[in-house]
């Protein structure tokens, strides 16, 4: 990819802080013209550096029952494609919504989300372990996210109690 320059940069950076911000905004506290931003924004959308506008939700706030996994895979890779094949494999499924390719202990952390447990074990024990390259998977369930994307989820409350000194 051609390399970004520093406008590109900064417009990405406030995006990622508020994609609602419009044009206008953004190129005034750029200190550029609105038709450099809206370019860059274009060229940005087209390179696919910026795939998706989105909303973070805090689920527990709304009338609706999901569970949330993370699953961390073991995988044998593939002769000359290594992790790439079974990671598309595994990420075309619907309920899958992230897949990553780690280091350490495993080769893959999948999210995975379902409407009760069950749903996430069987994908699991249905899906995701009959892969032939499967080697192994260990299944984590998030009971709580407190943060996400770099937004708090809780309003953090002030200890207002007083100090006690001996």
């Amino acid at each position: 990819m051609k390399e970004m320059n520093e406008l590109k940069r900064k417009v990405l950076e406030l995006l990622k802080e508020d994609a609602r911000r419009s044009t206008s905004l953004l190129a005034t506290l750029l200190g550029a013209e609105e038709e450099d931003v809206k370019t860059a924004i274009g060229q940005l959308e087209k390179d696919h550096v910026i795939v998706k506008y989105a909303a973070v939700v805090n689920w527990d706030k709304v009338d609706d029952e999901k569970v949330t996994a993370l699953i961390e895979v073991q995988i044998t890779p593939e002769r000359g494609r290594g992790f790439e094949g079974i990671a598309e494999r595994i990420y075309l499924y619907p309920q899958v919504k992230s897949v990553y390719l780690m280091s350490g202990a495993y080769d893959l952390l999948v999210e995975v989300e379902g409407r009760n447990l069950r749903e996430v074990a069987n994908f699991v024990s249905e899906k995701l372990s009959p892969i032939d390259s499967v080697l192994s998977t260990k299944t984590n369930f998030t009971l709580k996210k407190y943060k996400q994307d770099g937004i708090i989820f809780e309003e953090h409350e002030e200890d207002n109690r007083l100090m006690i000194s001996p």
